[in-house]
């Protein structure tokens, strides 16, 4: 579902690159290697510039690069998109990208992983999952996956997985009894590990599905 940038790329690496770092900068505090970060400068480049150009990844070119189509809206490339912009000032500078995209590395610290997936999930940003928040959740990922089930079953699903994780009943998951859920169900973040970032391309890495989706004119 995801578009491929491939192509030959400047090396060049302008100063005026906003959050630009240095690699070995990024390198020494990301899981990413100084090659794989420039790597990713490369790919981030072809990003920021696929609309704005701008040299930052604005939501329309974050959407264009997981769907390639800028209108299609996802919960969960909203909610990844949010997660990426640290600053909280609607776009995504490099040094971002790069640090954020670090928690997918395979290197990565899983308490850091368990860490995002938790904040992934908090919709409203309270500090908690609540059982809304879930089915949210649960209504995306049947969406994207193209599953149909009833209500009867997405709420059965829903009850299910609300009971071994709010385990003292205060009808909220805060982030321990989160860490619990996740130790006992790994699968969980399945989609917080990207192998492939230890061989980094140029292709948009696929943060949480793997389904196929038409090519879109813009």
């Amino acid at each position: 579902m995801f578009a491929a940038f491939k192509g030959c790329f400047s090396l060049k690496r302008p100063k005026q690159t906003p959050g630009y770092e240095k690699p070995s900068v990024l390198a020494a505090e990301t899981p990413f290697t100084v090659s794989e970060v420039k790597a990713l400068y490369e790919l981030f480049k072809k990003l920021s510039n696929s609309i704005i150009n701008d040299g930052l990844i604005h939501k329309e070119e974050f959407q264009l690069a997981l769907f390639r189509n800028r209108y299609r809206r996802n919960l969960f490339a909203d909610r990844i998109f949010d997660l990426f912009d640290i600053k909280r000032n609607g776009v995504i500078d490099f040094e971002e990208f790069v640090r954020s995209l670090g928690v997918f590395h395979p290197n990565a610290l899983v308490e850091d992983k368990m860490k995002f997936a938790f904040r992934l999930y908090d919709l409203r940003q309270t500090g908690f999952i609540e059982r809304e928040e879930l089915k949210e959740m649960v209504l995306a990922l049947l969406h994207e996956s193209e599953l149909v089930l009833s209500d009867d079953e997405v709420e059965m699903i829903v009850d299910n997985t609300w009971k071994d994780a709010d385990t003292n009943g205060d009808g909220k998951i805060d982030l321990e009894e989160w860490k619990e859920l996740v130790s006992k169900n790994p699968s969980l973040l399945k989609n917080m590990t990207l192998p492939y970032l230890k061989d980094i391309t140029m292709a948009f890495p696929s943060f949480v599905l793997s389904s196929e989706v038409e090519d879109t004119e813009i």
